[in-house]
């Protein structure tokens, strides 16, 4: 709901007037009988001519009137209204700007406001009103005028039939429409098609539209003040708009306001109060600029689902997943994130973009989407439309394909210098630091983001098996086959990773990202209701051993900048040069995926990994979210057991952390493998979690 803001009341000298008290009647003067007959005179050869040109054109253009039987069934453009998940409205698509409303939502007084200032005699007619004809004509020959008499019935054959050209023949036709259309229609028929066609100004079609448009109100909030000055647009909807000619708007008002007072629909003081009353205008219509991108998100999938006509005619009503709140709390951190860049890069130049998007773990709805810093500057969405490298916020999903293939947290894996030779060429990875660990646990290498073990880790794994499991998560992008896939060396989009990201959270089961949750459209049949059936992507005991080792990622690895929230876990992700800077995390409740980078590919700066640029921005947006934090850890799947770890993963443990072997954490396979292919003998403890033993077999 758009809000409203006061203006200062104008006061014309001459309010709607009253009668006076015991007023003595004036008597009739000689003149005034002359004035009368000639009238009279005037009104019957008026009469006359008016007759014999409906008689003599009405076969003519009988013959080429357009069928008014579609009128029975009016559909007209309408407007499609988006609202947050709390019915606010957050945006709208259109050709027209037309909010359809039934009579039975119109307040009375509305509708009598219209028939006093347009039709006075609406309901004796039967669709022409020969008696303003008349007095039109007289009116035009005696003042050289162009009064108008065209009925309410007329003014809907004009505007659903016929074109806007000003010729006699075409106001023949409307007459003879009209009428036709008086007997097919009944009146309140009539009165909902011109209510919701008639053009108020300001791009507002409908009154409807024109209370949205401007009081920023519902029509059945409008006061009597507001309702006249609607009722005053229908003669010239630019030349009375209140926003552009106040005075001209208030006179119309009076005129409106004392057509009432003499039809008897308010009584002479209420049209004085209301003449007084002071006006609040709306302010300029569009969407909250927090949720621009979210909007937009929404109108895509629209389109591509039903089509743009629907979309921007057919008057839909959307409710999305959007929380209002938490979307300016994102567009807040995304902006914060930035302005830490400029401090830390002062001499960086242009400020890089951001992107973010948050949902929830259980159902896929995203609650928050920020596209860039700036959508009136760029409108394309880094979301959900940009892909770019991962870099090791990629290899979450490496481990886990590893796990469901029997290897263990505390599997131990060398590090040291590897190369390939493809052709002529070499490659040699290297760590970040370029420093190498010798034999380091899984547990160790996934928490401080190591490539070499991750590289090696796929070769055992293979990348069939990473590349399937990584669709089944919910990465649709293409993804190459080959040794850099573990450096996240394939293109993604944020939204897709954080998607991903929501399978460990979510007991291995996915969800797909979802923007809407009921579609409605104006005939009130439900198009989309939002439920969704999630697809087990990843044994959930498997999710839980990723989740317990991206907990420690947070607590003592790549991500500590992101400490803070409460039973939190994630992923750092940085590419060459640092590029792209990635931060992926999530709580029991909701997953939140934030990236940092230019749209041309060029660096960040010195140390502007994901930890540095991405993760404050992923903290400082959680920390808004309390009410999306639980009172719970995630829960522990059965076959997940905690014991000591012992062996050489224990002494690695102890010498790489400095813990002892009694916090290493979770008690699992019992596996300390040593290199790759070579499993431990029974009675070796491990150090994290892993199947139990029966389990696996």
């Amino acid at each position: 709901m758009r809000t409203s803001v006061p203006i200062s009341e104008i006061t014309i000298d001459s309010p709607p007037p009253e009668a006076a008290p015991n007023a003595k009647p004036k008597t009739r003067q000689p003149w005034v009988w002359g004035q009368i007959q000639l009238s009279l005179f005037l009104l019957s050869i008026s009469g006359l001519l008016t007759i014999t040109i409906i008689a003599s054109l009405y076969l003519l253009a009988a013959l080429n009137l357009p069928d008014i039987s579609s009128m029975a069934d009016y559909q007209p453009h309408a407007t499609t209204v988006i609202f947050d998940k709390d019915d606010e409205a957050i945006g709208w698509a259109f050709t027209e700007n037309r909010l359809l409303a039934g009579l039975d939502e119109m307040p009375k007084l509305l509708t009598k406001a219209f028939v006093a200032a347009e039709d006075a005699r609406f309901f004796q007619h039967q669709g022409v009103d020969t008696l303003s004809i008349l007095r039109a004509m007289v009116h035009n020959i005696r003042s050289g005028g162009k009064q108008g008499a065209s009925t309410i019935t007329q003014q809907v054959a004009r505007s659903l039939l016929l074109s806007p050209e000003k010729t006699y023949t075409r106001k023949i036709k409307e007459a003879i429409l009209a009428y036709r259309i008086d007997k097919f229609l009944s009146k309140d028929e009539i009165l909902h098609i011109y209510l919701n066609q008639i053009y108020l100004g300001e791009g507002a079609y409908g009154v409807g539209a024109a209370a949205q448009t401007y009081f920023g109100k519902a029509l059945k909030d409008l006061t009597l003040a507001e309702m006249s000055i609607l009722a005053g647009l229908p003669q010239a909807p630019s030349r009375y708009s209140p926003f552009k000619h106040f005075e001209r708007a208030k006179a119309r008002q009076a005129y409106v306001l004392n057509r009432m007072a003499e039809d008897g629909y308010i009584t002479p003081t209420a049209a004085r109060n209301a003449y007084r009353d002071p006006l609040l205008w709306a302010t300029q219509a569009g969407p909250p600029e927090a949720a621009e991108y979210f909007v937009q998100q929404v109108k895509n999938y629209i389109a591509d689902t039903y089509g743009r006509e629907t979309l921007n005619q057919g008057g839909l009503k959307i409710r999305t997943t959007l929380d209002l709140k938490l979307q300016r709390n994102a567009v807040n951190a995304v902006q914060h994130g930035i302005a830490q860049w400029k401090i830390r890069q002062p001499g960086g130049g242009d400020a890089p973009q951001s992107a973010l998007v948050c949902m929830e773990t259980g159902t896929g709805r995203v609650l928050a989407l920020v596209g860039g810093a700036d959508f009136k500057s760029s409108q394309f969405n880094r979301a959900t439309q940009a892909r770019r490298q991962p870099g090791s916020s990629f290899k979450p999903i490496i481990y886990a394909a590893a796990l469901g293939k029997g290897f263990t947290p505390n599997s131990i894996i060398e590090d040291a210098p590897i190369e390939f030779k493809t052709g002529n060429t070499i490659w040699r990875p290297k760590n970040y630091n370029d420093k190498f660990g010798g034999p380091t646990t899984l547990r160790n290498a996934l928490i401080h983001s190591n490539n070499i073990v991750t590289i090696k880790l796929l070769q055992a794994v293979g990348t069939k098996p990473i590349i399937k499991l990584a669709q089944e998560m919910g990465i649709n992008s293409p993804l190459t086959p080959n040794l850099s896939l573990a450096l996240g060396s394939s293109v993604v989009s944020l939204v897709e990773l954080t998607s991903a990201y929501g399978v460990f959270a979510n007991s291995g089961q996915h969800q797909n990202p979802r923007f809407v949750d009921s579609i409605i459209d104006r005939n009130g049949k439900i198009l989309e209701n939002g439920a969704s059936t999630p697809r087990q992507a990843l044994d959930e005991r498997v999710a839980y051993q990723i989740t317990y080792l991206l907990k420690g990622v947070i607590a003592e690895g790549t991500g500590k900048k992101a400490q803070g929230i409460p039973f939190s876990a994630g992923k750092t992700g940085t590419t060459d040069d640092n590029i792209d800077a990635w931060f992926i995390g999530y709580t029991p409740r909701i997953v939140t995926g934030v990236w940092m980078g230019y749209d041309k590919l060029q660096s960040l700066g010195k140390k502007e990994t994901g930890g540095q640029a991405a993760a404050p921005t992923w903290l400082a947006f959680m920390s808004q979210a309390p009410e999306y934090q639980t009172a719970n850890d995630f829960k522990v799947p059965e076959g997940i057991a905690f014991i000591p770890i012992g062996g050489e993963a224990e002494s690695l443990e102890r010498q790489q952390t400095g813990r002892p072997a009694e916090d290493a954490g979770l008690d699992q396979q019992r596996d300390t493998r040593d290199t790759l292919g070579e499993y431990p003998e029974d009675g070796e403890q491990a150090a994290d979690p892993a199947l139990n033993t029966e389990q696996q077999q």
